[in-house]
């Protein structure tokens, strides 16, 4: 955890640890930058306002060094447009300070779930679940999905996905042709249905988009399905 507002960051990582987790904090943003970086952590939860260098930053620059892990932001901006800019960056979540500690706990849950649902299976852990589902593969044109190293490439180069889109497009493309509510993909792949954030999906289409299609304003891959979502291509 990145805070630099000790008290705060002391209750936080008191009620976090009542469920169970082992949480370190740093109060700055050049040590919040390399203890994320370090690939040490299943989660980094990042206030915006930093000394020595913001959130935001922080945050663009781990997305820049290809640091996939999920990133919780906490922020004092209420307005739409800061909350938007943190998660097109590469946060995967957002609050707004005041919050409260059941909505923090809550996404903390959803974030570290999605985390353990995608971990190595170990070999005696079943066999079977890991052959269904840990070394998917999905093919679509020149664009792999490969669901055991959650590895993506485009024409045989490698994509860096951030967690979320790594889920997201998993999900889209296990359905093709389908379409999905916003509402739907928040349950799918965020482990919410809060309506207040279905602006965070039309944020992450849009960050998908710019890595997997070659021209992101006329998408040949992930369509908008006029009055109800989106949907993925038919696999051809």
């Amino acid at each position: 955890m990145v805070e630099d507002q000790r008290d705060i960051a002391e209750l936080i990582a008191m009620h976090l640890r009542d469920l169970g987790h082992r949480i370190d904090c740093v109060h700055d943003g050049a040590a919040g930058y390399e203890a994320a970086r370090s690939g040490r952590y299943d989660l980094i939860v990042l206030d915006v306002m930093l000394p020595g260098r913001d959130g935001l930053d922080i945050v663009r620059a781990l997305r820049i060094d290809k640091v996939t892990t999920p990133v919780l932001m906490l922020t004092a901006r209420s307005t739409e447009l800061d909350r938007v800019l943190g998660l097109e960056l590469g946060a995967d979540d957002y609050l707004t300070k005041p919050f409260s500690i059941p909505e923090l706990q809550a996404r903390v849950r959803a974030m570290l779930r999605r985390v353990d649902m995608h971990a190595p299976v170990a070999a005696d852990a079943g066999a079977a679940t890991a052959a269904s589902a840990g070394t998917e593969r999905i093919e679509v044109g020149d664009l792999l999905i490969d669901c055991a190293s959650r590895e993506v490439r485009l024409a045989g180069q490698p994509i860096a996905l951030t967690a979320k889109e790594f889920d997201l497009l998993a999900h889209f493309a296990r359905h093709p042709g389908r379409a999905f509510t916003r509402m739907q993909l928040l349950d799918a792949v965020w482990g919410t249905t809060f309506e207040g954030y279905e602006h965070t999906v039309n944020t992450h289409i849009n960050r998908l988009r710019a890595k997997i299609e070659a021209d992101p304003a006329n998408p040949r891959r992930v369509l908008t399905v006029r009055g109800v979502g989106y949907r993925f291509a038919d696999r051809r």
